[in-house]
């Protein structure tokens, strides 16, 4: 399907002007969060004596989540490509830091991250950017969960300025080539944007874009099936875990053939519980991320 989709500065290869713009494979927008007023404590330095300090600021608060495949690059790496874009806008640097330097665990839960799945921090492993441009200020935070990278931007304008000019570019994109590529290329994609609390089962109303694109590429692939295969955290005993993790998939096959038309024997659900994690369960983010459904392809 292609729609209007918003690319990050971080699709650009180089901040020279004219340089063509390149899209990291699977790269995609996640989430969008705008508010037409609202307030935002912009992190001006690392954690300390208790706190993250922080600069109050109110106005038209923009909150974006992009997930890509970041493969062995370090945060530096796709944090760096980011900064010399805002800094080629008039954007002057207020505090930068890596994990250890920001302060770790404690600035990581002392400032705004929009919540899991839509953005995941590694408490070790992320880069944290604050700047402004007059009364116009931003935030970026970057992480990993290899072979993934996340990026954040938070940007408030003052109420009732002229509309900011745009930090994205925005061209015509097949926005269902991300995942499906995936599916092509590995055999298997995570459908991201299914959210499932500890123990549930059920499924939002959507729509859900993944869902979507799953049932266009079987309707263009008769000769495919899909096999959905759900999962979840560590939370309680391995045979509770393997019924839910079926319930999940099986929830998700129900609404692809009820809602999407897909003929009942192109799909099958399966469970496996917590025993295929795609990360720790240590933390709620990391429980958050472990409790999905994925679709395996299968050729007849």
């Amino acid at each position: 399907m292609i729609r209007r989709l918003a690319i990050f500065l971080l699709l650009i290869a180089s901040p020279v002007v004219g340089q063509e713009l390149t899209l990291p494979s699977g790269a995609r927008l996640v989430s969008d969060r705008t508010s037409p007023l609202d307030s935002y404590d912009l992190p001006t330095g690392p954690y300390v004596d208790g706190t993250v300090p922080a600069r109050r600021v109110e106005g038209r608060v923009e909150r974006y989540t992009w997930r890509l495949q970041a493969g062995s690059s370090t945060t530096l790496q796709l944090l760096a490509p980011l900064r010399e874009q805002i800094k080629a806008q008039g954007y002057e640097v207020i505090f930068d830091c890596d994990a250890r330097s920001c302060g770790g665990f404690d600035f990581r839960f002392g400032t705004e991250v929009v919540p899991t799945p839509d953005m995941y921090v590694a408490i070790q492993d992320y880069r944290f950017l604050s700047a402004a441009k007059g009364d116009e200020v931003l935030s970026l935070l970057v992480s990993r969960n290899p072979p993934d990278g996340y990026v954040q931007m938070i940007r408030v304008s003052p109420e009732g300025a002229e509309a900011a000019p745009p930090l994205v570019i925005e061209e015509e994109v097949d926005q269902a080539q991300g995942l499906l590529a995936e599916l092509a290329q590995e055999g298997h994609v995570i459908l991201g944007d299914l959210h499932f609390r500890t123990g549930e089962i059920t499924l939002g109303e959507g729509p859900f874009g993944s869902l979507n694109e799953i049932a266009q590429y079987l309707s263009d692939n008769p000769g495919t099936r899909l096999a959905l295969v759900g999962h979840t955290d560590d939370t309680g005993a391995l045979e509770a875990n393997i019924s839910v993790s079926t319930g999940r998939a099986q929830t998700v096959r129900a609404r692809l053939i009820e809602k999407y038309g897909v003929a009942a024997d192109r799909v099958e659900a399966r469970g496996i519980g917590y025993l295929a994690p795609i990360t720790s369960n240590a933390t709620p983010e990391g429980r958050e991320l472990n409790r999905r459904v994925e679709a395996v392809l299968l050729i007849n």
